[in-house]
């Protein structure tokens, strides 16, 4: 066929229908745009399926690290200071008073909010051996 005749053709199709071949080319851009749109999210779910698991092993790395690092940078200089400071002196005793009165205050505390619950003899022998405990 021959590029004259092709047109011809063409022309006859179009000039006999050309609702139709307006709906056929509609039709066929719409599975084309629908065929693509599926390609892309099948793509895109399995970049998803890749990336999701090294996203979940990074986010807990770095919890870790950052759970390590900040424990360790408080831990470390608080236990150097503590043992470094010798035990019998007024720094000490005055810790060791201090967190006794803590110890006092939120029992007390406990005891005003919590009512009836901490008045039984059990809870109170309970919170007089703690209280007997040294620092």
């Amino acid at each position: 066929m021959t590029h004259e005749s092709a047109q011809a053709a063409n022309t006859d199709t179009t000039s006999s229908d050309p609702l139709a071949a307006v709906a056929d080319a509609m039709q066929a851009a719409a599975s084309s745009v629908t065929q693509n749109i599926n390609q892309g999210a099948t793509a895109a779910r399995q970049a998803a399926e890749k990336a999701l698991p090294s996203m979940g092993m990074f986010a807990n790395r770095f919890l870790y690290t950052t759970c390590y690092a900040v424990s360790y940078g408080v831990v470390f200089p608080l236990a150097l200071v503590a043992l470094s400071v010798p035990q019998n002196n007024p720094l000490v005793h005055g810790m060791i008073d201090g967190s006794r009165a803590a110890r006092n205050k939120v029992d007390e505390m406990l005891r005003t909010t919590a009512g009836v619950a901490l008045e039984t003899p059990a809870v109170e022998a309970a919170v007089e051996t703690v209280a007997a405990w040294p620092a």
